[in-house]
């Protein structure tokens, strides 16, 4: 399965969620009633009792709502609810030691090779146990929770196949699948902590009438327990397979089944449970199993048999793996020539685009490694500190190659900004303007996770100040339009918290203007070279919109449309709340659209990285050829 068919399914086990989550509730329903028949002494009189069932029915299922939307409405005020009710402390690179840095230089990686907004990371101090976990509703607002354990315990490698692992999470949808999980749960959880607080608010009177409110209570533990039960055989059957699946894409990421082999003998001799009372209700999105186990651990456990998972992953390195080269047989991207980084020979074509969406090969990581070590050390530093980071996304608006327009630009940045940013902008400027173009995107992603700790109201003034800083050249650039679409996208979770992505367009009929509107744009973006003629242009765009579904039975153009960035922004944002299965066709005739001519250039391959970031379909970086990663040498930062 490719990206999309994995977010496909992940939508059809939130359908089974939330069947199986609905008899959950019968169940506790029925046995509500039928405790309530013995406490009120009826159960001798009549079986049935229409007026008492549907009074337990609208009390208990109050109870339940009221809990499930509680904790939905805590955990949308943003992803870190999860990691700071275990536990969790925010790891910042300035105060965190060689074992926290070397976690973070990993995350950074494993983010740029696929393409994704940088994850927070939070550290479980207290937990000495080997495990993790990532929660977030979309890859744009992920974070990562590791436990001291793992980073005492685990060498880089093995670290590498973890962190892996949790990739495989944020990129396959089982991120909100298990929050929502844990929202829902939350409800039946409510009941027998209801049930608990009333039987410890028992009187001691012998008399009667107190006695129906502590056995009562007891009555509610043990249908709360009943829930609970319910709960872990849903959580045992939406994650057991998706462990599996995250398990062997962490193997393709990293090319080296040893490391995750490595943490499994460690889990062997160790432990993985965790000592916060929160892990029951978040067991589900760990590493390894954080409860201690049971009787019925086969059957309620969230997680398989750990030799099981070892077997698995053993199988891989013989039979999955054998054919591949090994580590050290891989070259760097700038030692060997790689057209866009797909498999499948000389030239690239738009399957091999939509099966990379999601994905992460070797050859992606070393790509992301290289271009982080070869990053100027005020750049590296600069990206772990506000004020610079604030600096480096206004630099990257500044236009380097005519002198006019950027007097023009710091002249109108002096008016609204402080002059020490501006200083700072304009120093930072002078060493982004001798990067490779391929490093601008990685860029931005190692600054957003400093951005994202301004407030809301900071995080808008920066992304207006970018866009004032696009309008002062006086004609907005295709570099200055990614730029803005970019940070918006990545800032969205400080901005708005609470927004998620739902699917509102299920046909391709809603959203065809919006396709066409867009291709239009690639169309004449990748193939605007001097020599190009406008039947070229046409050509391409019509080749890409056949790509679409129904092509045939919609509206026809020979050529393109005209727009604006205005108009494309809205477009793109609608596109978002297509289906999985649109948008796999979407980023087919986009990419078909691009491929035409067999050539990408660095502009076209950053538009068509930012229009499928946008609609979350994340596309690792362009391979191309290039001589080198940097047009001069810098010192090189060691990174652990």
């Amino acid at each position: 399965m490719n990206f999309f068919e994995h977010q496909d399914r992940a939508r059809q086990n939130t359908q089974q969620l939330i069947g199986l989550f609905s008899l959950s509730i019968a169940v506790m329903i029925m046995a509500i009633y039928i405790a309530s028949l013995f406490l009120f002494r009826m159960a001798f009189r009549v079986w049935w009792h229409p007026g008492l069932f549907l009074y337990v029915a609208g009390i208990t299922i109050i109870a339940i709502a009221v809990g499930s939307l509680y904790k939905i409405a805590c955990l949308r005020q943003g992803k870190s609810v999860i990691a700071q009710e275990l536990g969790g402390r925010l790891l910042l690179p300035e105060i965190a030691d060689e074992q926290g840095r070397q976690l973070l230089n990993i995350v950074e990686e494993m983010a740029i090779a696929s393409d994704i907004s940088v994850p927070q990371v939070y550290l479980l101090e207290r937990e000495t146990s080997i495990n993790a976990f990532a929660a977030g509703f979309s890859p744009n607002d992920a974070v990562i929770g590791v436990t001291r354990g793992t980073l005492q315990h685990l060498n880089r490698d093995e670290l590498q196949g973890v962190i892996g692992h949790e990739f495989s999470h944020i990129l396959n949808g089982d991120m909100r699948l298990n929050l929502r999980l844990v929202g829902l749960l939350h409800g039946i959880l409510f009941i027998y902590l209801t049930g608990e607080l009333l039987w410890r608010i028992r009187g001691t009177s012998r008399e009667d009438k107190g006695l129906p409110l502590w056995a009562f209570g007891l009555a509610l533990m043990a249908i709360g327990s009943i829930g609970l039960l319910c709960g872990r055989l849903i959580k045992a059957a939406v994650s057991r397979q998706r462990e599996f699946l995250a398990d062997a894409s962490a193997v393709q990421f990293t090319r080296n089944p040893n490391g995750l082999n490595g943490v499994f003998q460690k889990l062997q001799q160790m432990d993985s449970r965790l000592i916060s009372p929160g892990a029951e209700a978040a067991s589900h999105m760990f590493f390894g199993n954080a409860l201690n186990p049971d009787f019925w651990e086969n059957m309620f456990s969230t997680h398989p048999p750990l030799a099981e998972r070892i077997c698995r992953v053993g199988g891989l390195n013989v039979s999955n793996l054998a054919a591949m080269p090994s580590r050290n047989q891989m070259r760097s991207p700038s030692q060997e020539s790689l057209t866009m980084g797909f498999t499948g020979g000389d030239s690239a074509t738009p399957k091999h685009v939509v099966n990379q969406v999601g994905s992460v090969t070797p050859e992606h990581f070393a790509h992301a490694q290289a271009l982080l070590s070869q990053l100027p050390e005020s750049l590296r530093l600069g990206v772990q500190e506000q004020q610079s980071a604030m600096a480096i996304a206004l630099a990257l608006a500044l236009d380097t190659e005519n002198l006019q327009i950027q007097k023009r630009q710091i002249a109108w940045l002096r008016e609204v900004q402080p002059a020490d940013l501006v200083e700072k902008t304009l120093e930072l400027s002078s060493e982004i303007s001798q990067l490779d173009p391929r490093i601008r995107l990685p860029l931005v992603d190692l600054a957003v996770p400093v951005l994202r700790q301004n407030s809301a109201k900071e995080c808008q003034r920066l992304c207006k100040c970018v866009h004032g800083l696009a309008v002062a050249t006086g004609s907005l650039s295709l570099w200055h339009f990614v730029l803005q679409l970019i940070l918006w996208h990545r800032l969205q979770p400080s901005i708005n918290p609470t927004s998620t992505t739902t699917v509102e367009f299920t046909s391709i009929e809603q959203i065809w203007p919006d396709s066409l509107l867009v291709l239009s744009v690639i169309a004449r973006v990748g193939h605007s070279q001097p020599d190009t003629s406008t039947e070229d242009i046409a050509y391409a765009f019509r080749s890409g919109v056949f790509r679409l579904p129904k092509a045939g039975e919609q509206e026809k153009l020979e050529i393109p449309l005209s727009c604006n960035f205005t108009e494309l922004k809205k477009s793109i944002e609608r596109l978002r709340f297509a289906t999985p299965k649109l948008k796999q066709a979407i980023v087919d005739a986009c990419a078909h659209t691009v491929l035409l001519d067999n050539k990408v250039t660095p502009l076209e391959a950053d538009l068509l990285r930012a229009i499928a970031m946008t609609l979350e379909c994340p596309i690792p970086p362009f391979l191309n050829p290039q001589p080198s990663v940097s047009k001069q040498k810098h010192p090189s930062p060691k990174r652990s």
